[in-house]
């Protein structure tokens, strides 16, 4: 008797359990939206007062996601054309040995890019052809066609902030060698080039606004 009892009890407190947290649910979501705004706005600050925020993250089938943010002081018009400068990349992004257009035929280009990476014993020259495509000057994807990596592609975000006459550009690519590299020298390398390639772009677009403000 005692123990029928018991086991009612226990069941009860059980289905009083699964109810509460079946209808608490949505307070928990509400509240991870919530903090999820105040990562955003948090970032925000970060970005306008100067600082370079990187993410990265390990997905499936050992591939690394890469995300970078910065607050450029230009319009999106220029900052587009910064980005997609691919004939001068070698001269102002750190890292590019050699990059140019191989063929344009309006909706999409064919660009190249040798560049030089590593840390410590890792070091690796890589060479590299991509197709890119977007809507200027708001979105531009790019995609490897041939190359050193299993797994290369991402894009470039540029958001309007009318209220100081800039960008957020954002920087988002899934990359995998296809050469040996262990993962954390993978995601070592993209902490320390990705804030340096998105502060170039930045400090790029920023110098030549100023020459064509100075100009007119």
């Amino acid at each position: 008797m005692h123990c029928s009892i018991r086991m009612a009890y226990r069941s009860t407190l059980l289905i009083i359990f699964v109810l509460i947290s079946f209808f608490s649910y949505p307070s928990s979501a509400q509240l991870k939206e919530s903090n999820t705004s105040d990562s955003l706005s948090s970032e925000k600050g970060k970005l306008l007062n100067g600082e370079v925020v990187v993410v990265l993250s390990d997905l499936p089938d050992g591939v690394t996601g890469v995300e970078g943010h910065i607050y450029i002081a230009a319009p999106p018009k220029k900052v587009w054309e910064v980005v997609t400068d691919y004939d001068n990349h070698k001269k102002f992004v750190p890292n590019v040995i050699d990059s140019g257009t191989i063929s344009d035929n309006g909706s999409e280009k064919v660009i190249f890019e040798k560049g030089k990476s590593g840390m410590l014993f890792f070091k690796k020259t890589v060479n590299i052809k991509m197709k890119v495509w977007g809507d200027s000057p708001k979105h531009l994807f790019f995609e490897q066609i041939t190359g050193e990596f299993k797994v290369y592609h991402g894009e470039w975000i540029l958001v309007d902030y009318q209220q100081g006459a800039g960008t957020f550009l954002t920087y988002r690519a899934e990359v995998k060698p296809d050469f040996f590299a262990p993962r954390f020298a993978v995601k070592n390398v993209q902490k320390r080039d990705c804030p340096l390639m998105m502060s170039a772009m930045k400090k790029q677009a920023e110098s030549l606004l100023v020459l064509e403000l100075k100009k007119e």
